[in-house]
């Protein structure tokens, strides 16, 4: 009788679990298609949306599927209007694409900017109004279609969309937007721009499109349309006075810059003369260099170690003023010394100018020329530079020596033959770039790892223990151990040099949050990551954006894509037996440049997931033994110095 009750009471609970399965397998694109339904304030065209149905087997009206994941919304023609509900469809990670055309949406361009993946947006004949914000798409880097016309928008055209590299169609018409026709550096093969409210001149490189691209705007002159710019009504002045004037202006500009240059050459306290060119990289005969006397002079610093250890902070002058060396592990050395070095130019970046001094010992160093560092009294940055010359470890660059005037500094490091990161990976196609196989690229990932975590305890108390992280800021040794430099500057640098000048503000913390934190350090790391990973130049290295590849943006989309393969360098594909090492180190680098810095990483889990990467396969790197993989792969860094900036 017990077991007949224990057996119907089991079929009574099989029998309750199989009637409320729906409960414990809720479709998670099934509930955001109901919560964007729900949005709506009409949707009774979408009567097949019904709960506990799978969208794609189901066939949904409107919702397009591949391999039962969701990758288009095709709602034309739908009677649709009301809200349109952004983060219902961001749960959506397959979405590549989205058209609303003919329906009855208003109010302002909805934030679609949060669907980092989508490829194409149709919002055609609706009633969407007012000015879309100028860095709308700066987040939507793989869209190709763009077909907002006959709406109501204003305002100048976005001026994002130039960087949209993969926009192909691109349909404004019919809206009212003002301003100049913006100039597209890549090709696109489907635009039209008509019946707006646009003004001035059409680019020479649009003239392509023809004039039905540009009709019905009546401020707009020159090709293709026929109507002469000179003699347009707002035109002011002839295009000849026009020209006149600027370079009437031009003059003006040229002759301040020349006495500025003058003067400025004339109070230069560490002058490089030759009469070779100093072409970028190349060798020049002597150099002459020349440090007048300091504001005031110092006595020596002594901080004698056991053992007969290098003396730290003991000043060298020579009469010429005093030149503080901060580690004499490497050798010693003055200013009279450097004054008779053998120079060669091997940069100007955003800190100062850095040059090579073969001294006639045989010693070599890097002396850099840094303005701009006088957030701090002398005594601070005294006791900062003797801070920095007690560092000691193998991915620091520790400095030899610096020298201080308010004008300016010269910091003094070890010459590392090789250059720097950057050079090797993008500059170089000889040997080096050659040695550049996965098993060195993943020895210098984890030697930049360990480092940040070396300055990270180091400076703990600092916004930006390190602030200018990047490819050519991290040299390599003989046996490509990688050594960080210009490392937390941050702290001595005014305000607004440090905006101008350090990689940390050209960040997505600092651009949309004006704000940096350690976990801009992170982002920085990241970048480096995809470099190292993909083999290309990134984009966020240029100032201005242009030149070489968003490595963030093709990272994401790829991996949105399921296509993470087509990111390997391929002179690292041979290497077929640690493609799980690369993708699991990618997924690192993705997760180092989330935008927000609120869901990135820390540095301390950053190094912590880099360290368990490299042990996947029990990797261990032999210093001394280097591949010689390699291949002819994309130069990049156009304009970029071989060292450090």
């Amino acid at each position: 009788m017990a077991a007949a009750v224990r057996f119907h009471f089991h079929l009574f609970l099989l029998s309750t679990a199989l009637s409320f399965s729906p409960l414990f397998s809720i479709d998670p694109e099934n509930e955001a298609l109901l919560k964007l339904k729900k949005s709506f304030a009409t949707s009774d065209s979408l009567s097949s949306w019904v709960p506990n149905q799978n969208p794609c087997s189901s066939k949904w009206d409107g919702v397009i599927c591949n391999k039962n994941a969701i990758t288009n919304l095709h709602l034309t023609d739908k009677g649709l209007s009301g809200k349109i509900d952004i983060e219902a469809l961001m749960q959506i990670r397959s979405l590549r694409s989205i058209s609303l055309i003919n329906n009855n949406f208003s109010g302002p361009m909805p934030e679609f900017n949060k669907l980092g993946a989508l490829k194409a947006i149709y919002l055609t004949k609706n009633q969407f109004s007012g000015p879309i914000p100028s860095d709308f798409f700066s987040g939507l880097g793989s869209l190709k279609k763009i077909w907002i016309s006959n709406n109501k928008f204003s305002g100048k055209i976005p001026d994002s969309l130039r960087k949209l590299k993969f926009l192909n169609e691109l349909h404004l018409e019919n809206n009212e937007f003002s301003g100049p026709v913006p100039e597209f550096d890549h090709d696109i093969k489907s635009l039209d721009m008509s019946n707006n409210k646009l003004q001035g001149a059409i680019p020479a490189s649009m003239v392509k499109f023809g004039a039905n691209s540009f009709s019905g705007n009546d401020g707009l002159c020159g090709k293709p349309l026929d109507k002469d710019c000179e003699a347009g009504p707002n035109s002011g002045m002839s295009w000849t006075v026009k020209i006149i004037i600027i370079l009437v202006i031009a003059a003006v500009v040229a002759m301040a810059f020349i006495v500025m240059k003058s003067r400025r050459r004339n109070d230069d306290d560490f002058n490089a003369r030759s009469s070779e060119n100093h072409h970028q990289n190349q060798r020049v005969n002597v150099v002459q260099v020349h440090v007048p006397s300091s504001d005031h002079s110092r006595g020596s610093e002594h901080s004698t170690k056991k053992g007969g250890e290098s003396k730290k902070g003991s000043s060298r002058s020579g009469g010429m003023g005093d030149l503080i060396m901060l580690n004499d592990e490497k050798g010693v050395f003055g200013l009279p010394d450097l004054m008779k070095a053998a120079a060669e130019v091997l940069g100007n970046g955003g800190l100062g100018s850095a040059y090579k001094a073969a001294m006639a010992n045989g010693m070599s160093v890097v002396v850099k020329r840094m303005r701009e560092m006088n957030k701090v009294s002398r005594d601070i940055f005294d006791a900062e530079m003797r801070r920095f010359g007690r560092l000691r470890h193998p991915n620091i660059l520790t400095p030899l020596a610096y020298h201080y005037r308010r004008e300016e500094k010269l910091f003094v490091t070890e010459y590392m033959p090789k250059g720097s990161l950057l050079y090797v990976l993008h500059g170089d196609r000889g040997m080096s770039h050659a040695d550049l196989n996965w098993p060195n690229r993943l020895n210098i990932v984890k030697g930049i790892a360990r480092g940040l975590g070396f300055l990270y305890s180091e400076f703990s108390s600092e916004d930006l223990p390190h602030g200018n992280l990047k490819s050519s800021n991290v040299l390599l040794t003989e046996n490509y151990e990688p050594l960080l430099s210009d490392f937390a500057f941050h702290a001595l640098m005014n305000p607004s040099y440090s905006v101008q000048t350090l990689f940390a503000y050209k960040t997505p913390d600092y651009v949309q949050y004006q704000t940096v934190s350690q976990k801009t350090d992170v982002y920085c790391l990241g970048i480096i990551i995809l470099e190292m990973i993909t083999g290309k130049f990134p984009s966020q290295y240029h100032s201005n954006g242009k030149g070489g590849t968003d490595v963030v943006q093709w990272v994401f989309t790829s991996i949105c894509d399921r296509k993470e393969e087509e990111l390997i360098d391929p002179e690292l594909k041979s290497n077929k037996s640690s493609l799980n090492q690369m993708m699991q180190l990618l997924q690192v680098g993705a997760a180092c440049t989330e935008s927000n810095p609120e869901q990135r990483l820390s540095m301390k889990e950053a190094i912590r997931r880099v360290e368990e990467s490299i042990a996947v396969s029990g990797f261990v790197h032999d210093k001394h033994t280097h591949g010689k993989e390699g291949g002819e792969g994309e130069e990049g860094g156009e304009g970029e110095k071989r060292w450090r900036g």
